[in-house]
């Protein structure tokens, strides 16, 4: 709750482009709704079964967290509500007019009524709620309008409709023509509202009101332990189950009349046990990260075009030059393009002869998807782990999972009880009879869509000590879960968490023996508390911490004699921060490592991680220098503390305005150029064609 209140600051936040704040408004929403869906649904269960069970496994009261969890919401709505207001007026100064079906222009109306009769219409079928019995029809996520009809007619009864708004099939924001260079937007609901004579009339109702409506879904599977039956036949059945969840929150319109709200709760199996929600007129800010810019271009951020790396030309191999030396790759400041073009060369170089992947979360239309299908059918022995339990992209993954069967791809089944979360891409080549192999390991999906705002680093590698542990991990998946030992690469869930444990203990030595001793961590999340102990340990013996980390973070730092050694910032900003890299001191000799892991309960213990020591020099200044522009951000770093008020870092007296995003893609950008110029200077026909390109 307390890092959404973060996306909230950026809404609000002034130097935020203005439609990149609606946007920030409909990553609030999103992820309030996943909240819900999750960790609010888990809660609830645990209230009911500790009403029935007593269990004496919860240390704590989840009917408290529920409150609580209550009481920052209505204090976030608040502000949200503020914030939505502030930014359609706004819009306002740059003749923007956000419109409903009141305040509709009259040279609108024809307009409104053909497009909703031409592009709405077809996809509407109201429901009678007095014939209304099977709740579990209605979608989660979706918006419903709950319709009041009345009739001037005294043989016509007063009835009420339940319709759901089809913004899945039909754009949320309809742009309407300028008028007087005004320009103008309506939203899909209210086109249907303007519109609803068009359906009603038919039965005599001449007087309509219409409130929005959404229930929120327990979105947590229930895996059926059934040995007979295959694994994805289980989770397409887990699937089937989650669609028909039990309601956890009940959003509806606060002007909605008394008796239509206790109909609606009624026929839907809304109890005063669910959270019962009055809003606006609006609900599903989601779709606003999609709201168009129909104002100039400085209502957005920056555009800032994917750099291709330096070391990585264009037209040239990529497993050449990844024999030459490690490279790494950072998103979205370099263009996850390489990836592609790294599998559509092992496509089609006759010297490969086999592609291990694994996958969590893929594109919508993946080029991935695409090119391993390619690499199978020129004869190369693909083998991919599609991990099936990725939450929320379940059905996704079982039908890429079918579609690659279907190309004579080999798929691993899942590993019960474990997710597999690791980054991993391997290509086996021969050359001069051997057995050659090249990898990428990573902190992020392999997914083109991510890629452009998820900023993540991908380790593209030859070197043996590595890829052929790479080979191991995945001998791990195929060898039903027999684990091997490696010496290189850390693997959870068999030894990651004592790994930190071990190398937090020799800082703490170091300390204790007056020497040098610090460690920088950035991550996701910061929440396994056995090793959140460990670093207050560090701190009290008087290691240095710095932590950068996005989301959660359990540990409170700047505590005197206890964490007083700590710093912690959580920086969001136009990318999502989702990289993990760890720097340990080890007296001058700094060991660096990127993972696919954060430090959590469910990634030490629950799933298949991995971790890659990085060697490569360059690309350890590369981080070291990145790192150290993130910890000197001053414009969208957030300090972490026991206030839990998100206070941005202040610059200090005389220091420069740094925006880590921005100076990071500026390093890099100089680092291209001077790579290329260097080139320049050497082939410079070639480079001159490369430049063009």
């Amino acid at each position: 709750m307390y890092f959404n209140a973060r996306v909230l600051q950026e809404a609000a936040d002034p130097s935020t482009p203005l439609i990149e704040r609606i946007k920030f408004l409909g990553i609030f929403s999103n992820n309030l709704d996943e909240f819900y869906r999750v960790r609010v649904a888990t809660l609830n269960r645990m209230v009911m079964y500790n009403k029935k069970k007593n269990n004496p496994y919860i240390d704590f009261d989840p009917q408290e967290i529920l409150d609580k969890i209550g009481e920052i919401e209505f204090q976030q709505q608040k502000q949200f509500a503020n914030i939505y207001r502030h930014i359609v007026r706004e819009l306002s100064n740059h003749n923007i007019y956000l419109v409903d079906e009141k305040t509709l222009k009259s040279e609108h109306g024809s307009y409104v009524k053909k497009y909703f009769r031409n592009n709405i219409r077809p996809h509407l079928f109201p429901i009678m709620l007095s014939n209304f019995e099977a709740s579990s029809s209605l979608k989660d996520k979706s918006i419903y309008l709950a319709i009041d009809l009345k009739s001037n007619h005294h043989d016509v009864k007063e009835r009420y409709a339940l319709m759901k708004v089809p913004s899945d099939s039909c754009p949320r924001f309809i742009i309407l023509p300028e008028i007087d260079g005004n320009k103008y937007i309506i939203l899909l609901d209210d086109v249907i509202r303007y519109s609803l004579s068009d359906i009603f009339d038919l039965f005599g109702y001449d007087e309509y009101d219409a409130y929005t409506v959404k229930f929120t879904r327990d979105a947590e599977l229930d895996i059926d332990n059934d040995v007979s039956k295959s694994f994805i036949d289980v989770m397409a059945e887990s699937l089937k189950q989650r669609k028909a969840g039990t309601p956890v929150r009940f959003i509806y319109d606060k002007s909605m009349p008394a008796n239509l709200l206790k109909t609606l709760t009624r026929k839907l199996g809304i109890t005063k046990n669910d959270t019962l929600t009055p809003r606006g007129r609006y609900h599903n800010f989601k779709d606003f990260m999609k709201f168009p810019n129909v104002g100039s271009r400085q209502m957005e951020h920056e555009h800032l075009p994917s750099l291709v790396h330096p070391d990585l030309p264009i037209n040239q191999s990529i497993m050449a030059a990844m024999k030459e030396k490690d490279i790494m790759l950072h998103y979205p400041y370099q263009t996850f393009q390489h990836i592609i073009d790294l599998l559509r060369e092992a496509s089609i170089d006759p010297k490969v002869r086999a592609i291990k992947m694994t996958l969590y979360r893929v594109a919508r239309d993946s080029n991935v998807i695409n090119a391993l299908k390619n690499a199978a059918r020129n004869g190369k022995q693909v083998t991919v782990f599609l991990e099936l339990q990725a939450r929320f992209d379940e059905e996704a993954n079982i039908y890429w999972s079918q579609t690659l069967q279907n190309e004579g791809v080999k798929i691993i089944q899942g590993i019960p009880g474990f997710k597999v979360h690791g980054k991993l891409l391997l290509i086996r080549r021969k050359e001069d009879g051997e057995n050659v192999y090249y990898a990428n390991i990573g902190t992020g999906n392999f997914n083109e869509e991510t890629a452009r705002i998820y900023a993540d680093d991908g380790l593209l590698t030859a070197n043996p000590a590595l890829t052929n542990e790479v080979n191991k991990v995945f001998y791990l998946f195929e060898s039903k879960y027999n684990p091997p030992r490696f010496k290189e690469l850390v693997v959870g869930p068999f030894s990651m968490r004592n790994f930190y444990i071990k190398l937090l203990n020799r800082e703490i030595r170091a300390a204790k023996e007056g020497k040098e001793a610090w460690v920088i961590l950035k991550m996701n999340s910061l929440v396994d508390k056995k090793i959140v102990r460990k670093l207050i340990s560090a701190s009290k013996a008087g290691v240095k911490i710095k932590l950068v980390i996005r989301g959660i973070c359990v540990l409170v730092p700047g505590i005197p004699g206890i964490s007083d050694k700590i710093e912690a910032i959580s920086i969001v900003d136009r990318f999502l921060e989702h990289s993990r890299v760890f720097i340990f001191c080890n007296q001058g000799d700094p060991l660096y490592y990127i993972s696919s892991a954060d430090w959590m309960v469910r990634n030490f213990d629950h799933r298949i991680e991995v971790a890659v020591p990085v060697y490569n020099k360059e690309i350890k200044q590369e981080l070291w220098d990145m790192l150290q522009i993130q910890l000197s951000d001053n414009d969208k770093a957030r300090l972490l503390d026991n206030q839990e008020k998100n206070d941005y870092k202040q610059a200090s007296t005389g220091a420069k305005a740094m925006r880590s995003q921005v100076e990071i893609y500026r390093y890099l950008k100089r680092k291209q150029k001077k790579m290329i110029g260097q080139r320049e200077a050497r082939k410079p026909e070639e480079v001159k064609e490369e430049i063009k390109d």
